[in-house]
């Protein structure tokens, strides 16, 4: 079993050698989950993996047996509103095409789940595995950083 967005997935034997990230996108139709370069250099297939963030393209389907795996799909609210996460991307200007974001910002996520303050330097280092070749890195960011003043603000 896997717990995909929170929801359970018993796994029939057939699709546990398949890579996790085809079976999230052909099987779930999580299509937020990216599929770029297949060999784990470039973060758009990144999920969560027990809040740690993960390349899903290296990852099998058995590999995700008995853990709980979100995708880009399940951090937004059941009503539809953006995690705040998300809606810094979009505030930041830090979204171009957008073919990179989803894992970006998982990316972000499993920092921010980690440190709820990080520096720039940190924030930097969480996303050196995932490019980006359209927007710069520097809205990315600002996007994360303000993303962290919402989520866990500073109590004075």
């Amino acid at each position: 079993m896997i717990i995909v967005n929170g929801n359970k997935y018993k796994i029939e034997p057939a699709l546990l050698d398949k890579k996790l990230s085809e079976w999230l996108r052909e099987d779930l139709f999580l299509t937020g989950v990216k599929i770029g370069c297949e060999i784990g250099v470039c973060g758009s297939c990144t999920v969560l993996v027990n809040n740690q963030a993960k390349r899903s393209c290296k990852m099998l389907v058995k590999d995700a047996v008995g853990h709980e795996i979100t995708t880009i799909e399940g951090i937004s609210g059941e009503d539809g509103t953006l995690h705040p996460l998300q809606q810094a991307f979009m505030d930041a200007g830090a979204i171009q095409c957008g073919f990179c974001t989803p894992g970006m910002v998982l990316s972000a996520l499993a920092l921010l789940l980690q440190n709820h303050q990080p520096t720039r330097s940190e924030i930097r280092q969480a996303l050196k595995g995932n490019i980006c070749r359209c927007t710069g890195y520097q809205q990315i960011v600002d996007a994360v950083e303000m993303a962290a003043r919402i989520m866990y603000p500073r109590i004075k």
